[in-house]
């Protein structure tokens, strides 16, 4: 599958906000499409952004119709989930994946929006965005200067550097891997197995995170990855922030123990302390394009997902 990177955005440009999962908080998001507006972009809203069907933002139907909308029409440039929380992959199997490739264009989210990151590469070869999203982070409050400062990646070419100016790191296994980055939520990535969209590692660096699960949880979904070889195809790991992972009984062991005993198991060069997940700040980076992770000098370094 050959790489496919997206075109950069450019002042008055549109962008599509779409909730592919379930549905925001519809005063953060109003902040978040706020935000958009102030880098100089027009924005589009999908029809259901807004709409609240249970746990998802709208039925499969009219989900996948906003995703399809967004990636046909040409003149949105960019698209910007609202939200995660549960539900693309309901929607993966029916989506037109010869319309994405297209029609490439910036893809941009996290969490559940995972599952749409692995598919999308997979089938069609774009490079999407680990991100924060607008009704779960870039319209609170007290988002970190950082977690919007991401977004100018989308501009212009930039390769991140991650060091620990950003966060303190700790090797887990020394040594050099370079390889596509891939990965994001745990649970999601887990999800995938045994699909038509079963996370690939092989030769890639992979990159974990997530939220709200204790260290059991966390534990199994690292021993089924392990066993189906995902984190020893793997060249590298990037332990990025799991945010609330932490144990709600006496006998337990802690979320670190878990972790490293995983990672160590592969035996291949992994860091972890990644402030990019769901955390305050949360450093954007790129899916399915070259990165370096190098654990003498400490850094992770991603090139630039856009053209």
């Amino acid at each position: 599958m050959n790489l496919m990177k997206p075109n950069r955005l450019q002042q008055g440009d549109t962008v599509g906000v779409i909730a592919p999962a379930s549905p925001a908080i519809q005063e953060n998001l109003e902040r978040g499409i706020q935000f958009l507006k102030g880098l100089g972009l027009k924005v589009k809203i999908g029809k259901s952004v807004e709409r609240i069907y249970g746990y998802l933002a709208g039925s499969d139907q009219e989900r996948l119709d906003d995703l399809h909308d967004m990636f046909a029409d040409p003149e949105i440039k960019g698209i910007i989930c609202a939200r995660g929380g549960y539900g693309t992959g309901r929607i993966a199997t029916n989506i037109d994946y010869d319309l994405i490739r297209d029609n490439p264009k910036i893809f941009w989210g996290y969490s559940d929006i995972t599952f749409l990151h692995t598919a999308i590469r997979q089938e069609t070869g774009l490079v999407t965005f680990h991100g924060p999203m607008l009704g779960s982070d870039i319209g609170k409050e007290d988002i970190h200067p950082l977690s919007k400062e991401g977004f100018q990646q989308l501009f212009s070419p930039k390769v991140l550097t991650y060091t620990e100016q950003y966060s303190p790191l700790e090797v887990l296994v020394d040594g050099k891997a370079a390889g596509p980055l891939v990965g994001g939520n745990l649970t999601l990535l887990v999800s995938t197995l045994g699909t038509k969209f079963e996370m690939d590692t092989k030769g890639k660096l992979l990159f974990i995170e997530d939220v709200n699960e204790e260290p059991r949880a966390v534990d199994r979904m690292l021993n089924q990855l392990y066993m189906a070889g995902k984190l020893t195809d793997a060249v590298g790991m990037v332990v990025g922030d799991f945010c609330d992972c932490m144990p709600k009984r006496d006998l337990s062991l802690m979320l670190d123990e878990v972790i490293d005993h995983y990672v160590k198991l592969t035996g291949k060069p992994a860091m972890k302390g990644f402030q990019i997940g769901h955390c305050n700040p949360h450093i954007s980076v790129p899916f399915g394009v070259s990165a370096t992770l190098d654990t003498k000098e400490k850094k992770l370094v991603v090139e630039s997902g856009i053209l």
